[in-house]
């Protein structure tokens, strides 16, 4: 297999069609040697029925219907443990980021003999809320991971065969998939994609994001960790440093200290300080705690694909069973 197509599916059910019909006039121009793999992730709508209705018009479409919503991440990361080709093309079907990009892709791949080109865009669209979330989402998270990101990244990206192989050994339950784009390391090229504003309102929230951005960063970063236990170490210098004053002071001149309303503050201050610590504390035990289960990321309920010719074309149904963990999450950007 010298090709595959890997997207997701998620109240994705009006740009299915499109999509397909794009992303394989796409394909034509480079080889007939690819798959089209869609990943189904609990989409309630109509995503299903569509996606699967295209294996007997094409069959080299396959359709990986998960048991549940897991996660746009999740999903993808499912849809690149299952592609076979030779190189991984990744992409949103909602038509946001224009398949025609692959033939692009494609050309720089080779031209420049790199294992990975990604899309990402330089100038921010939606609503002023959602482009100033997302610029201090990714100034934060660079800031304290341990491996950079670059800012607007997007999820359509043409990946070699190593590249993937190695992104699979990955084994987080919690994670970031730039975060792990980066991570594998390679040889990776930015290319300016201009993201269309095709769907209407997107499925990510403000909680959603909120959830997301903590969870990226708690999953590549142990500065938070380190800044609790610096301002610790501050705030137990500075306090040291008060009482030797106030001692001084007393023993000097003989002014004592009163007030209840400074000790008051004082107490409400530290004891929010402290539950804030332990709030951060907490928050990476939460994530040892679920790393430890080692539950499976996602769970695979069929899969459907086209048969042997002379039995004809006609959906099959897998043995449910766990995608190995993390084999089985621009990028869509969330906070786009």
């Amino acid at each position: 297999m010298k090709l595959s197509i890997v997207t997701t599916l998620y109240h994705s059910a009006p740009y299915i069609r499109e999509f397909q019909e794009r992303v394989a006039a796409c394909a034509r121009s480079i080889t007939s040697d690819c798959e089209f793999v869609y990943v189904n992730d609990g989409s309630p709508d109509q995503s299903l029925r569509t996606a699967v209705a295209l294996i007997a018009e094409d069959p080299r479409v396959r359709v990986v219907d998960l048991s549940r919503n897991f996660g746009h991440h999740q999903a993808l990361m499912a849809g690149i443990a299952h592609a076979r080709g030779e190189y991984v093309f990744l992409i949103d079907v909602d038509l946001e980021e224009p398949p025609e990009c692959l033939p692009v892709f494609w050309r720089e791949l080779h031209q420049r003999k790199v294992d990975v080109v990604y899309g990402y865009q330089t100038e921010r669209r939606g609503p002023w809320f959602q482009r100033i979330t997302g610029m201090l989402y990714w100034r934060l998270f660079n800031f304290l991971s341990d491996q950079p990101v670059m800012a607007d990244i997007l999820t359509v990206r043409l990946m070699s065969r190593r590249f993937v192989d190695a992104l699979l050994q990955h084994r987080e339950q919690l994670f970031s998939i730039e975060g792990l784009w980066a991570n594998t390391g390679f040889d990776q090229i930015p290319i300016e994609v201009n993201k269309i504003r095709h769907k209407g309102e997107s499925t990510y929230t403000l909680r959603k994001k909120l959830a997301y951005a903590f969870q990226a960063i708690t999953a590549f970063s142990t500065k938070p960790l380190i800044c609790v236990a610096a301002l610790g170490a501050l705030l137990t210098a500075s306090s040291a440093l008060y009482v030797l004053f106030l001692v001084g002071r007393y023993l000097i001149s003989g002014t004592s200290v009163g007030g209840w309303t400074s000790l008051i503050v004082s107490l409400w201050f530290f004891g929010g300080l402290i539950i804030f610590n332990l709030g951060v504390i907490s928050t990476y035990l939460a994530v040892i705690f679920i790393e430890t289960k080692r539950r499976p990321v996602t769970i695979v309920k069929h899969i459907h694909e086209a048969v042997a010719p002379e039995i004809g074309i006609r959906p099959r149904e897998s043995v449910p069973a766990p995608v190995p963990p993390i084999r089985s999450g621009s990028v869509a950007n969330l906070f786009s």
